[in-house]
């Protein structure tokens, strides 16, 4: 008779950023130690236009990394008034890290979105920071001039 085993549950593999275990000539390099926690990456985040949803993540020298996985809102700079708006996401234009994200509505620094003033630039990494900072590149109706 052949045992029947129960699926175990799905455990995420660990992100590990150490050295590799292969030569440039296809050896192995025999491990000298084990891995440490310093040696250890994190999931990456895909930033999405939605109900705000943040994480905090502790990092080395017990500082935190703030993860937004959702947010609606943007802060974006007007750079004729010379003033931050808080402006509603409308949805993601364009990004030039990947030609799907658009599609996805993923926003990382440089993505094109449309907000409720116009179309902006992200200028920080809101997967890292727990905000989205942008600049206005064009008002709703008018081309906007930057020199």
């Amino acid at each position: 008779m052949h045992k029947i085993f129960k699926a175990s549950p799905q455990v995420e593999p660990m992100i590990f950023q150490g050295r590799s275990r292969r030569k440039p000539t296809g050896g192995l390099y025999r491990p000298h130690r084990k891995k440490r926690k310093y040696e250890l990456g994190g999931e990456q985040v895909m930033t999405t236009v939605g109900d705000r949803k943040i994480k905090k993540d502790r990092m080395m020298g017990g500082s935190y990394k703030i993860r937004l996985f959702a947010d609606r809102f943007a802060n974006v700079y007007d750079p004729e008034q010379k003033k931050v708006i808080r402006a509603e996401i409308k949805g993601v234009l364009e990004n030039p890290a990947n030609v799907h994200y658009a599609r996805h509505g993923v926003i990382t620094k440089g993505a094109i979105i449309q907000t409720s003033i116009g179309k902006a630039r992200v200028t920080n990494r809101p997967s890292q920071e727990g905000i989205i900072n942008a600049v206005l590149i064009e008002k709703i109706g008018e081309a906007l001039k930057i020199s």
